[in-house]
């Protein structure tokens, strides 16, 4: 009697290649050690911001035994840590100087057509926003990246709280005026 089974075998199946919801890019690999009583124990430390350059962005930092285990970690950090950002007309509405620990950024908006002039994490957590023309500028001499995509991510939260806030009360003031009176 014939195999009651007619699917042919094709081959190895393959898997569809998932669909990202977010860009990931690695700014920096590092590794650690822990001193330990037989000598030293080595891991390895990922930064990586994600976004989907249409205004949420994220950053975070990861440790692990391989550096795929640390970036998958960081990855999944920076999804916790996703700041929503107003890209309004490509660029922030304002300029900014922030401190967070030892670095101390300063981002001003750009006519359209300048493109991102960033350095460092700065440029990399900028791009992933969305935002299309921007100036950025590290101040402080610290070249550490965490700390400076820190800033850049604290700058934006607080570009996102006041724009919030802004259009909030400008919703409140136009309620307020088409609101027919009665008497």
């Amino acid at each position: 009697m014939k195999n009651q089974n007619t699917r042919s075998f094709s081959g190895p199946r393959r898997r569809e290649r998932e669909v990202r919801e977010y860009e990931e890019k690695v700014l920096e690999i590092d590794r650690v050690a822990r001193v330990v009583k037989g000598g030293k124990r080595f891991k390895f430390r990922a930064a990586v911001a994600i976004g989907n350059r249409k205004g949420k962005v994220g950053f975070g930092v990861g440790k692990g035994v391989d550096v795929a285990q640390a970036v998958a970690k960081a990855s999944h950090q920076a999804k916790k840590n996703i700041v929503e950002v107003p890209l309004g007309r490509g660029t922030i509405p304002f300029e900014i100087k922030i401190k967070f620990n030892s670095a101390v950024i300063f981002l001003k908006p750009a006519s359209p057509g300048r493109g991102i002039n960033a350095g460092g994490a700065v440029r990399a957590i900028s791009e992933l926003a969305g935002y299309k023309d921007i100036i950025a500028k590290i101040l402080s001499r610290s070249g550490n990246k965490i700390n400076n995509a820190r800033a850049a991510l604290k700058a934006f939260r607080i570009i996102a709280a006041k724009t919030n806030k802004h259009d909030a009360n400008m919703r409140m003031d136009t309620n307020e005026t088409n609101k027919p009176r009665i008497h």
